[in-house]
């Protein structure tokens, strides 16, 4: 193992050929990471929104790649950006499985072996987050050197008033021209709370809004849609000064450009949940001098995770024999991926809004006609208990973040219209469920123990399973089981919602 750590930092020597440069001291890529914080992958102007207005992101798609089937590994923020970085599935990281919890210094980084390569690395607003580093014997965030001093001033209520962009360029004042950097902005848009209102203010108009069906469709639920899609069009606005800065550098076709979310969007049957409204995310790529045929929409499946082997294969780096997650380096070269039909997505602790302060486990595929999901605890709350004093943010059904809709789901959920849709968000599930994503795309009819879909249900069981076992997961191989136990660092406020995940 020790012999292993040390060829993971070594950089190849012989020279990486990628495109129409190899890599070196002075020509290796850079790389800037955009991650927003709670953003489906609906809603960018590229992927259809017809309302929210995402220029950045849409050039990026427009001159690079366009992910149409991209997901986190976990729709809980701290656990998806732990896999991020680490090139892992949730489920072999320890407590860092788990929102408000530790990433262990043990599970080597792509920032961590990029910095051992010769790159300067570091992040501005939200990086790896919510949760304590000193527990896993980190003394630094895992995203790389702090730049937080610049501030703004934000245009309503709700937005933190980091200035993301004008810190990169900070950063970049202290890079110098011959080093590639590695840079992580991470915003805390559009995650809660919001300004009321803001999104008519903007001069958006609630009939343009899309209200999915799981949703009721009320003045409320769309301007609530609407306060959303402004923090979306702000983390957006913060990449587009980003690349402009790189524009100014003469660096931006070196650079390799990548703008996702973390997971889906805060609202019941969203975040928090494994249907694609909660783990379906926006991903775009541009590099001109690594990536061929440029202005593709690539239908392989990616789950974030892949972006640590990627980002150490265009460095030139060995990727360790930790990381579990796949290269999207063939993607780049305009090749037919092999084996990337199929996305695996889980759950484990979020808020521990049950009895005990457990979570709610489960695993799931997502191919391009199925998602089929694995719950562990079918008679745990999936959405937390509605009894708020169980929960460690007090309030019910606490793994959905409080908002206008969830409380009209909650307030009118005995009513006609509403009752499905709040049965779906905050009611009981089995333990197994199926959709059929061609006559149902936004997952509300489970299948699963039908006789049409009993075959469909059996293959689809068995590549999930196979798949955790080939990657040790030890809910299904065995071994220590303590995501209900590992402690929670989450701190909380008077509003109901934990403090240090949107600090203003």
């Amino acid at each position: 193992m020790k012999n292993h750590i040390i060829l993971s930092l070594v950089v190849i020597a012989t020279p990486f050929v990628f495109g129409s440069r190899a890599t070196s001291a002075d020509t290796r890529p850079n790389i800037l990471f955009c991650i927003s914080d709670d953003q489906s992958y609906a809603h960018t102007g590229a992927n259809g929104d017809p309302v929210v207005k995402t220029p950045a992101f849409d050039r990026i798609a427009r001159e690079g790649l366009r992910f149409v089937h991209a997901f986190c590994d976990a729709p809980t923020c701290g656990p998806s950006r732990s896999a991020t970085l680490t090139g892992q599935h949730i489920w072999r990281l320890e407590e860092a499985g788990n929102i408000h919890s530790t990433l262990p210094a043990k599970f080597a980084t792509y920032t961590e072996l990029l910095r051992t390569a010769g790159y300067a690395v570091g992040f501005t607003g939200k990086g790896w987050s919510p949760g304590r580093l000193e527990p896993g014997g980190r003394t630094e965030n895992p995203a790389g050197r702090e730049f937080q001093k610049l501030r703004s001033n934000p245009p309503f209520r709700g937005i933190r008033n980091t200035d993301y962009a004008g810190n990169f360029q900070d950063f970049l004042t202290q890079v110098s021209k011959d080093q590639p950097f590695c840079f992580w902005l991470g915003t805390s848009e559009p995650h809660r709370a919001y300004q009321a209102g803001a999104g008519q203010l903007t001069g958006k108009d609630p009939a343009q809004a899309i209200v999915p069906p799981i949703f009721p469709d009320n003045d409320i639920v769309r301007n609530d849609i609407l306060d959303y899609l402004v923090e979306v069009e702000h983390f957006d606005g913060m990449v587009a000064r980003a690349i402009a800065a790189l524009e100014a550098r003469g660096e931006l076709d070196n650079t390799l450009v990548v703008v996702t979310s973390d997971h889906g969007m805060p609202f019941p049957r969203g975040k928090a949940s494994l249907y694609d409204a909660g783990s379906r995310v926006p991903l775009a790529m541009r590099w001109p001098d690594g990536i061929v045929k440029s202005g593709r929409d690539v239908t392989a499946f990616a789950n974030l995770s892949d972006l640590a082997p990627t980002f150490l294969e265009v460095a030139g780096l060995e990727i360790p024999e930790m990381m579990t997650a796949r290269s999207l380096l063939d993607i780049f070269k305009g090749h037919d991926p092999v084996g990337m039909d199929a996305a695996f997505v889980a759950m484990e602790r979020h808020d521990g809004c049950r009895q005990g302060g457990k979570g709610y486990p489960c695993r799931a595929i997502r191919t391009e006609d199925y998602l089929y999901i694995h719950n562990f605890e079918p008679a745990r709350w999936p959405s937390g208990s509605p009894d708020a004093s169980v929960c460690a943010r007090s309030i019910p059904f606490g793994e959905i973040d409080g908002s206008p809709t969830k409380t009209y789901m909650m307030e009118h959920r005995n009513e006609h219209e509403v009752a499905r849709l709040a049965e779906l968000a905050f009611g009981m599930r089995p333990a197994e469920e199926l959709y059929d994503l061609s006559n149902d795309p936004h997952q509300m009819v489970n299948v699963a123990g039908t006789a049409a879909m009993a075959d469909m249900q059996a293959t689809l069981r068995q590549r999930l399973f196979d798949h955790l076992r080939k990657t040790r997961d030890p809910r299904v191989v065995g071994g220590t089981v303590d995501w209900d136990y590992y402690p929670y660092y989450g701190k909380i406020s008077t509003k109901g919602w934990s403090v240090d995940e949107k600090p203003r």
